[in-house]
């Protein structure tokens, strides 16, 4: 499966989540989560089929020292942290650099909520059905860290994605109420492979989509 781009890829993922919702699915009081940036243009789509809040999760990826581009882990909002243990054991990372690689991504993500939500608090989540929607899952790093954060908070987790590696999506689900993988493609090495445009969500339009989605300031404290 391709999709034109994240709109497209969102547009579908809510289609299959409205089918669950028909099938008795109950989301009703639910909040969508979108992993920026990419993730919020997908999550957008489905929080409007699904009439739900939109809100982000921010939640940033720790780089190997010299190869950033290679996950040895995630940390998210509120700090919790998920180790990628093959990475470091396999580069023999040590302990002070994957700190250091935590504290400044802790930093970044204060600084994008800020960003991204231009003064708004965060939407409340706390007892809620939470679903938390990425433009597609590799690894899966980022999204474990996102589910392990709301654990503690939420009422009922579940993640959507319109692609995401049969293997991640195993392994995800045994963590979370329910995943949704629109396509499970045996090996995925790049999620931009099932996009024609892939092209990088910028800030601004995170912050509009949330502007256009009610920003979640009208929901925030219901």
């Amino acid at each position: 499966m391709i999709y034109k781009d994240r709109r497209d890829a969102g547009e579908a993922l809510a289609r299959r989540m409205q089918e669950e919702r028909q099938r008795g699915r109950d989301w009703d009081d639910a909040v969508v989560l979108g992993l920026p940036r990419g993730g919020v243009p997908v999550a957008f789509e489905v929080a409007r089929t699904l009439e739900l809040p939109l809100d982000v999760l921010v939640v940033r990826k720790l780089g190997v020292p010299g190869h950033e581009e290679l996950a040895m882990g995630a940390v998210a909002s509120g700090g919790t942290r998920v180790v990628n243990e093959a990475v470091v054991r396999e580069l023999g990372i040590l302990p002070d650099a994957l700190e250091a690689a935590t504290r400044r991504e802790e930093e970044e993500i204060e600084r994008r909520e800020l960003a991204y939500r231009d003064g708004l608090p965060p939407i409340r989540i706390d007892g809620r059905a939470v679903i938390v929607v990425d433009d597609g899952l590799a690894t899966g790093a980022s999204m474990l860290a996102a589910v392990r954060a709301l654990r503690p908070r939420a009422r009922e987790v579940t993640v959507a994605t319109p692609v995401a590696a049969e293997a991640t999506c195993s392994e995800i689900s045994r963590e979370v109420d329910q995943m949704i993988c629109a396509a499970t493609p045996r090996q995925l090495v790049a999620v931009g492979m099932f996009y024609e445009n892939f092209e990088p969500t910028t800030i601004e339009e995170v912050r509009d989509l949330l502007v256009e989605a009610g920003g979640s300031a009208t929901s925030r404290a219901a």
